[in-house]
């Protein structure tokens, strides 16, 4: 019990150190920001999500002492939440029927249905942090608007007068990136944990191969869904816009799955692996080519049809 208290401690102080160090103003401390969840998702896959839960309450209260409530409020709502139930999905499991042998298996939780969920905590947490400007859009906007001109008065006084023409823009934008952005942060947390727990030989489930991710079904139609009320107004508008954002996000990192699968045959398939993670300085022309194909292996079986094709032929049966 010493142990585990210990570990939750350290997990939490690190958690704790990482999240408050973005008021530095060191560059260096925006990695350590978006990495926060880090050491929490690591108590959770080894030790469990419990840990991970002590941890972040200790956390919480260490930062709501020394710093502020809503900082104690954002970490537990951006790191902490987020960190213990990834945990717990990851570990979650169910005895199924052995082989032939008679040997017990666990049919773990899907991954894919993991990467619904951090398309869905994302969702949660911009979504939240928008309501804390304000219960209707035109209260959100306006704040927004107020800080963006606040920020671009400071670095240029007189494009303030012609900021205006495009803020609304801006605020669509920043609302958007900020879906994709959370989705990228906890789905590269998630896989630097269990890489962290692999190495050390305490990861509970096997490695999946993350070629073979795939999303629900049901996915694609609430993307559609989301994609219609985004042309709607008022709140329904901003959270329609959300959704869209993060679901599409999620696409994007399937997206990468089908590149590794496709080129699998290829001889070449250094190259451009390393050309499509070299894209990934330039966010907008990755993502749209990665959701791209994220969306048409969830329509067209991409994957499917290349791992049909490369099957041996059966044997003969005479």
């Amino acid at each position: 019990m010493m142990v585990f208290g210990l570990i939750a401690l350290i997990a939490g102080a690190a958690s704790a150190l990482m999240f408050a160090s973005i008021s530095s103003g060191v560059l260096i401390s925006l990695v350590l920001y978006f990495l926060a969840p880090l050491p929490l998702m690591v108590a959770a896959i080894v030790w469990g999500p419990l840990c991970a839960a002590l941890g972040g309450i200790i956390a919480a209260i260490g930062l709501g002492s020394l710093l502020r409530l809503s900082d104690a409020a954002g970490f537990m709502v951006m790191v902490a939440l987020p960190s213990c139930w990834l945990g717990h999905l990851a570990l979650l499991g169910r005895p199924v029927d052995g082989d032939a042998t008679g040997t017990p298996s666990t049919e773990w939780y899907p991954l894919g249905r993991i990467l619904l969920w951090i398309a869905g905590l994302a969702i949660f947490i911009v979504m939240g942090l928008l309501l804390t400007l304000g219960t209707d859009a035109d209260t959100i906007n306006q704040a927004m608007r107020g800080e963006l001109l606040r920020v671009m008065t400071q670095i240029d006084p007189a494009a303030a007068s012609e900021l205006p023409v495009v803020i609304d823009a801006i605020i669509v934008l920043g609302t958007i990136s900020a879906a994709m952005m959370m989705v990228i942060t906890l789905a590269l947390n998630l896989w630097l944990a269990a890489k962290v727990a692999a190495a050390s030989g305490l990861l509970r489930r096997p490695w999946q191969d993350l070629k073979t991710v795939t999303l629900p079904a049901a996915t694609l139609v609430g993307l559609c869904v989301a994609m219609a009320f985004c042309f709607t107004g008022g709140l329904a508008g901003i959270f329609a816009r959300i959704v869209a954002a993060a679901l599409m996000m999620a696409y994007g990192l399937t997206g990468f799955a089908v590149l590794h699968t496709l080129t699998l045959s290829l001889k070449s398939r250094p190259f451009w692996l390393a050309s499509a993670y070299t894209l990934a300085f330039i966010p907008a022309l990755l993502v749209i080519a990665m959701v791209a194909l994220g969306l048409a292996d969830a329509v067209f079986g991409f994957r499917e049809r290349f791992l049909r094709s490369r099957q041996p032929p059966p044997l003969p049966t005479s």
